[in-house]
């Protein structure tokens, strides 16, 4: 009998950092069915990789396509780079457990359609098992949303009440199949949250075997203070940490890869620690004066009061208005901003950080965007490890498919192998590029060939083809070997 997909020709890069061999890929369902010499096989449909490199499909590590998912299920902007599964609910900003308000900055991450919201993660899995997006997602729970949904005030941090209260929705979301927490500790929703309160929480995921993902309370002149406290959270709530979209912003923080990366190096020695990164040197998200400080340029992407300032420098609407520019800052929220902050060598060595996986931290929505969105797997692909050489493109894959599979538990996903999920990505190494720019941020990459998503072609040949097989992937099992040493006896009370 033929298999249902036959890609013939083809380099295999299957994920786990190995070395490319020369072999074709059956595909028989939703799985990979073999791989190898299969010259004498014949498959319903064929694809000829010649030339091309055949790889596990992309996983983004840090997204924010919780709405997205639903409505926009076609989903082009990860598609089209070749991603087959997204890990959201990141920074503290999920679509459940919530129910329908008004409440900034969530409307803004998460997009003001309030009927997508769902009070509990089983609704929310729900909603996209009967309309499916055209790829697999993973959901966090995130901090905000459950301070939103337990608290009356915002800028303080939680009582005792409100702990357990925030405790039990997160112990239900993670029943439900959340992979864990996430933490937005520089957001408005999130600031007042003490060390105490997230302490509390990231406890009770590591003790569900789920894992801990944080946005830090500082990037800027307190960095290294916010680094240090993500880390003994994790050590004393003994639970897998993820550090979101590592990066030092402002003056003050070039070259802070000499210190910030040895002092992860000496936390991995005692507890699990991994990080993510987006391939850029300028990061997007709301306005907020607290931000423009560590930027030199800032780039308005949108703001609800003044809508016609999208696309412009924030200096120069200050000095339109004859404003400073926390003034304008102020006049323009709620609104987002680009805000080029990064230094382009701390940017390269953290890519470079063998335990660093690969996410876009893309917002979707909006004529004027961050390229991230569309364009940075087959960025890191072509320009960092193709033509800066940063590292090899075994290297490169690792850090967007089984790496990231390994760290969030994601089961036979993230590796191409006999049995495996048939999440597959096929690209020509020769001329895979991002294509989005700060001024075009919605143009599609080239050089991503054919995308499977559980054994369906969602991608061909530079056009998605309609078909929605994704699923949403329920954590079904607890992360191994929470601690790499036994943790030191912690009460919260400590902190």
């Amino acid at each position: 009998m033929p298999h249902d997909i036959l890609i013939r020709h083809g380099h295999v890069i299957d994920g786990t950092g190995a070395k490319r061999f020369r072999a074709d890929v059956a595909v028989d369902g939703d799985r990979v069915a073999a791989i190898g010499d299969l010259a004498g096989q014949r498959g319903q449909v064929e694809i000829d990789a010649t030339g091309c490199i055949v790889a596990p499909g992309f996983i983004d590590a840090h997204a924010h396509d919780d709405i997205a998912l639903l409505a926009e299920p076609d989903m082009p902007s990860k598609v089209s780079q070749g991603c087959t599964t997204v890990i959201v609910g990141n920074c503290g900003f999920s679509a459940a457990p919530l129910t329908p308000r008004d409440s900034y900055p969530l409307d803004f991450l998460l997009g003001d359609e309030s009927y997508y919201r769902f009070p509990r993660l089983a609704d929310y899995f729900a909603a996209l098992e009967q309309t499916p997006a055209a790829i697999n997602s993973a959901a966090l729970v995130g901090h905000s949303v459950l301070r939103v949904e337990c608290m009356d005030q915002l800028d303080r941090a939680a009582t005792e009440a409100e702990i357990a209260a925030m405790a039990e929705r997160l112990r239900q979301a993670l029943a439900d199949g959340g992979l864990g927490f996430s933490t937005g500790l520089e957001y408005p929703s999130n600031k007042a949250a003490d060390t105490r309160e997230v302490a509390a929480l990231a406890r009770l995921a590591g003790k569900a075997g789920a894992i801990f993902t944080t946005h830090a309370r500082n990037y800027d002149s307190h960095f290294r203070e916010a680094l240090a406290e993500a880390i003994e959270i994790g050590r004393a709530a003994d639970v897998p940490l993820v550090l979101s979209h590592h990066q030092g912003d402002g003056p003050e923080n070039i070259g802070h890869t000499a210190w910030s990366l040895p002092m992860i190096d000496a936390a991995r020695q005692g507890q699990k620690v991994a990080l993510d990164v987006y391939p850029y040197n300028a990061a997007a998200t709301i306005i907020d004066p607290a931000f423009v400080i560590s930027a030199g340029r800032i780039l308005i992407s949108s703001s609800q009061p003044h809508p016609e300032m999208a696309g412009r420098e924030l200096d120069d609407v200050a000095a339109e208005w004859g404003v400073g520019r926390d003034d304008a800052a102020l006049r323009l929220i709620p609104g987002g901003a680009i805000y080029f902050c990064q230094d382009e060598a701390d940017v390269q060595r953290i890519l470079a950080y063998p335990p660093t996986m690969i996410g876009s931290d893309g917002l979707p929505g909006g004529e004027i965007n961050h390229p991230r969105l569309w364009g940075s797997f087959p960025r890191v692909l072509g320009h960092y490890s193709r033509d800066l050489g940063l590292f090899d493109l075994e290297t490169a894959i690792h850090k967007m498919t089984g790496l990231t599979a390994r760290r969030f538990g994601l089961i036979d996903r993230g590796k191409l192998a006999e049995g495996a999920f048939a999440d597959v990505t096929v690209f020509d190494p020769a001329t895979v590029i991002d294509r989005a720019t700060f001024t075009a941020p919605s143009e599609p990459s080239l050089g991503i060939r054919f995308v499977l998503v559980n054994g369906a072609l969602v991608w061909r040949e530079g056009q998605a083809t309609g078909v929605r097989p994704g699923r949403p992937l329920k954590r079904t099992a607890a992360l191994p070997s929470q601690s790499l040493s036994a943790p030191r006896p912690v009460s919260i009370a400590e902190f």
